[in-house]
């Protein structure tokens, strides 16, 4: 059932507030139009009382800033009343487009910038909101999620910190490794997958793609995605396959051990489409290595979907890539930051998740269950219907 047909049955639990950070601002807006439209629409005899005061507004988006001094340093500051509110924050970790000066010196935002301004809106709220949620699609250092010798344990202590503050629940998209919540047993965390909204992608923009076990494959470009894979194999009823990393645990260049080579465990790959499946595209080196080995195994059309776009090292290889036929299109999400010069890729596929998002804002608002919302079975199985794949 749509946002828009589905009948107010709870009363909000507060008053709705949506903070866009500035790394979030354009995805924060599309969400917000669609629940503005979504609750213009909804009938309830209900909607005039008390429990519904400010129910109906023309945004739900919160005036909020981080201004910064000229030494670097900065402050949060919420513009208008949050009190009883039921606050949704979104921020975008990744959002590397985003700048500030120190000492007359331009830095560019990182993930550590992006981080501690949503401490300090938080911190500006006071306390005086009812719930708050803080919904980060690239959990924060969720790639350093476990300890492997004498080393930090960065994420851990960012959703104990969170949680401290006065967090209540915490949203994120295809974690790295969703056991990090076992840091925060006792509060809320939901780690979304966006399924449906690759194969819905895929279905429009490739034509003549068929979700047939004969005609195409998922792969695994590594053991981390494997669970990953096999719901994508199952739901469509397809076969899949793996690759695992053979590394030189006797080097690291840039953060990591180096890959020596990827070997192949599954079926026969030859004249099937492949549809490879990962969280994270950061430089793409592995994922390209991937494709490369698939088109010596005789593989047809190779599809490449990741949740994030990261493209650390830039375009060009995926570029190149292209042009020799190793890979026919990327899909990623919305979720991060898209630079205009990947959008305008002939390549690429960009996957909408405001929707999304939207429905889950909403919903938790009037303190629904969203759990058909994170099971998204029905949703594939209706369109995959619908585009004649079963």
């Amino acid at each position: 059932m749509s946002a828009q047909d589905k009948q107010i049955e709870t009363i909000p639990v507060g008053k709705l507030g949506i903070v866009a950070l500035e790394s979030s601002k354009s995805l924060g807006k599309k969400v917000d139009d669609y629940i503005v439209e979504w609750r213009r629409s909804k009938e309830s005899e209900h909607k005039s009382t008390i429990s519904f005061a400010g129910y109906q507004r023309d945004t739900y988006l919160i005036d909020a800033k981080c201004p910064r001094f000229g030494s670097g340093e900065a402050k949060g500051t919420i513009r208008q009343s949050v009190r009883g509110a039921d606050l949704y924050f979104l921020l975008d970790v990744c959002n590397h487009s985003l700048t500030y000066t120190v000492c007359g010196q331009t830095n560019h935002m990182s993930p550590d910038d992006h981080y501690q301004d949503l401490k300090r809106v938080i911190a500006a709220v006071g306390g005086k909101a009812h719930r708050i949620t803080v919904i980060m699609p690239f959990l924060y250092e969720s790639r350093q999620h476990k300890r492997s010798g004498r080393e930090s344990l960065d994420c851990a202590l960012a959703l104990q910190e969170l949680t401290s503050m006065g967090v209540d629940n915490i949203i994120t998209f295809d974690a790295h490794d969703p056991r990090v919540q076992n840091a925060i047993p006792l509060k809320g965390f939901e780690t979304v997958q966006p399924t449906y909204q690759f194969i819905k992608a895929l279905l429009k923009n490739v034509p003549d793609i068929q979700f047939k076990a004969d005609k195409m494959m998922v792969i695994s470009p590594d053991e981390g995605a494997m669970s990953r894979a096999i719901y994508y194999a199952n739901i469509l009823g397809i076969d899949m396959g793996m690759f695992y990393k053979r590394r030189d645990y006797a080097h690291i260049v840039n953060g990591r051990n180096p890959i020596v080579a990827h070997e192949f465990l599954g079926d026969n790959v030859e004249g099937k489409d492949m549809l490879v499946i990962d969280d994270m595209i950061s430089s793409g080196e592995s994922m390209l290595d991937v494709a490369r080995e698939l088109k010596k195994r005789k593989a047809g059309r190779i599809f490449v979907a990741s949740t994030f776009g990261l493209f650390t090292n830039g375009l060009e290889k995926f570029d190149q890539a292209y042009e020799e036929g190793l890979i026919h299109c990327v899909l990623t999400t919305n979720l991060v930051y898209q630079p205009e010069e990947l959008l305008k890729r002939e390549w690429y596929i960009s996957a909408d998740m405001s929707k999304y998002i939207a429905l889950m804002i909403d919903t938790l608002n009037h303190d629904s269950s969203i759990s058909s919302l994170l099971s998204p079975t029905e949703r594939i199985q209706k369109i995959l219907k619908e585009y004649k794949q079963i």
